[in-house]
């Protein structure tokens, strides 16, 4: 058993029991709850009917429920982290027994199907990637993430989040108590459109004129009471005529003011939480000492200044009930709001999008941090000094799919360097060409977000990457899955025009046009690739095209899988050989099925 996996399970064990004795401390005080109200009905009943007793012996009884209320909110939160932490564990757990497609946030969202690579090679999606990585509880977070799994980072950037996901990976009481906050909520929080609110200029006049709206707001009180006291209306009169020159002179501005704030009360209490959980954790590396201390940087810490700014949103969401709309004139209610965010806007919105970036680098490395902890034996790659003219390289030895379950899968290595810089993979089907590309990609993906590999090791040179591997024919937009492919091939062409090595990963490359014309155009394709610069692997199973290797000798290496039959069905290993494969399964796969060729 694996580090990991014993530390999930001896903190799920006793998050169980926790569960348990708090589950049993509920009922006991529910019970207590019941007990009281019942002595409390038989002491009104004697001090009622028989005058038996004093009433204010019911002061007894209510001040005892009053505690049990107290104490029972506090025992059912309590027994909700509690629950909150088993789901926790239970995913951890799953995460390492290979059973956790569809029990973590996909990054559906994030998808893009132009996307270069992502779609190919199962980044965003149900059981993909991104789920498998990702614990992140704000939208940043999880933007911060796929925009690392999305693009290459630059080298440095790189090697500096390996530095922190060390120290980041052991704290798992720090990733335990992030999971607990706020796990019901429904969070609604637009990070840009937040940031963007943050920063755009006052729409209300500045100076004495919030004092103003304040006076009148008490004026109006004052004289509401004068007017029961006295009967004399005048002066409630007088007051709700001026703040109704103010509503006609504010109201649509205090209503844009209110009105942008993308995201609710909720969404930025528990990005206040996550921020104060941040502040108080101890940390060592030069970087995250820098987040920390720009958090609580100025007069208020930045989660007490977010707090309060949530605290401003619920007393704007209270626009809509009833007592909202019926302050609105005496109390200038929405104008009132208006004026605290306007305040809250010119005090702490020029440092909203610092204290949002901070949030969202912390959540995604914390999520990389997470996978490295629960897979100790991953190491991190190793990226090639770049000099200028020299080829690049992708070095990776017994590499592995993330995706695939531990049980089922098999590792081959990759070698990309000045002598072969371009695997040829040919194959029958089902043999894993397709997983050797994928895999090789998913690492390569790893690799440049600054996450450990799945393999034994991978040294590299810092690359772009592009693939064609999954190509469909379109009856909306009249393509042919062979014009799909070439589109994409020229998206990838299209990436050696900049000063970056490019790593390409074709799978059955011009699969959908005839032999002849196959043989030419891959061959003229690779060639090009190959003086750009690029490094790559192809796959296929025509085998005319393995003879590139001859055209290109120095530069091409044919490898290949290949199948067997046993007791009447078609076996792979999934090892990769040297060479080309001898012979194909196509005919053989026919007649297993019953077909008769």
């Amino acid at each position: 058993m694996s580090q990991p996996h014993a530390e999930y399970s001896q903190r799920l064990a006793a998050r169980k029991q926790t569960v348990v004795a708090k589950d049993a401390l509920h009922k006991q005080i529910g019970n207590a709850k019941l007990a009281t109200v019942m002595v409390t009905i038989v002491l009104l009943w004697l001090s009622v009917k028989d005058e038996a007793i004093s009433t204010y012996w019911l002061a007894i009884p209510i001040v005892i429920y009053a505690s049990l209320a107290v104490v029972h909110e506090l025992a059912l939160r309590a027994l909700a982290h509690a629950r909150t932490a088993v789901a926790f564990f239970a995913r951890g757990l799953a995460r390492l027994e290979d059973g956790w497609t569809g029990t973590g946030a996909s990054g559906e969202r994030f998808r893009n199907p132009k996307h270069v690579y992502a779609d190919d090679l199962d980044i965003f999606g149900t059981g993909c990637l991104f789920e498998l990585l990702s614990t992140a509880r704000l939208p940043m977070g999880e933007e911060r993430l796929a925009q690392w799994l999305g693009a290459a980072s630059q080298v440095p950037e790189i090697r500096e989040r390996q530095k922190v996901i060390v120290e980041l990976r052991d704290k798992l009481d720090l990733r335990e108590e992030l999971a607990l906050l706020g796990e019901d909520l429904k969070v609604r929080l637009d990070p840009r459109s937040l940031e963007n609110w943050a920063e755009a200029p006052p729409l209300l006049p500045a100076g004495a004129w919030r004092i103003v709206a304040a006076l009148l707001a008490i004026s109006a009180a004052a004289t509401t009471i004068y007017l029961l006291a006295t009967l004399r209306l005048w002066p409630l009169a007088v007051v709700l005529a001026l703040e109704v020159i103010v509503l006609l002179w504010l109201r649509i501005r205090a209503e844009q003011v209110v009105s942008t704030l993308a995201c609710n009360a909720e969404g930025l209490g528990l990005f206040a939480d996550i921020l104060q959980r941040l502040e108080r954790e101890p940390f060592t590396s030069p970087r995250m000492q820098g987040f920390t201390a720009e958090l609580k940087t100025g007069p208020q810490a930045a989660s007490q200044s977010v707090r309060r700014l949530a605290n401003i949103v619920y007393w704007i969401d209270a626009r809509e009930d009833l007592l909202g709309r019926l302050l609105e004139l005496p109390m200038l209610y929405t104008v009132q709001c208006a004026f605290a965010t306007e305040a809250w806007r010119t005090r702490c919105g020029g440092k909203l999008r610092a204290w949002v970036d901070i949030a969202a680098e912390m959540e995604a490395l914390l999520s990389l941090a997470g996978y490295s902890y629960e897979h100790p034996n991953d190491p991190f790659p190793e990226f090639a000094e770049e000099i200028p003219n020299a080829p690049a390289v992708f070095c990776g030895e017994e590499l592995g799919h993330p995706l695939i379950p531990s049980a089922e899968c098999v590792r081959n290595s990759v070698q990309l360097d000045a002598q072969t810089r371009l695997l040829l993979v040919s194959g029958s089907n089902m043999s894993g060409k397709s997983t050797y590309l994928r895999t090789a990609g998913i690492n390569a993906v790893l690799a440049l977000s600054g996450a450990p590999i799945r393999g034994k090791s991978l040294r590299m040179t810092p690359v772009l990457l592009g693939t064609s591997i999954r190509r469909v024919d379109s009856l909306q937009e009249h393509r042919s899955s062979f014009y799909t492919e070439i589109l994409r091939i020229r998206d990838v062409f299209e990436l050696t025009e900049s000063s970056a090595r490019v790593l390409f990963l074709f799978d059955e490359l011009l699969e959908g046009t005839n032999s002849n014309d196959r043989r030419i155009g891959a061959e003229g394709l690779l060639r090009a690739l190959l003086d750009r610069g690029a490094l790559g692997i192809v796959t296929t199973h025509d085998l005319a095209l393995t003879d590139i290797a001859h055209v290109l000798p120095g530069a091409v290496r044919n490898v290949h899988f290949q199948d067997y039959v046993e007791e009447g069905k078609m076996r792979f290993d999934h090892k990769l050989r040297d060479g080309v494969v001898a012979k194909s399964n196509a005919l053989e796969l026919m007649r297993l099925i019953g077909l008769k060729v």
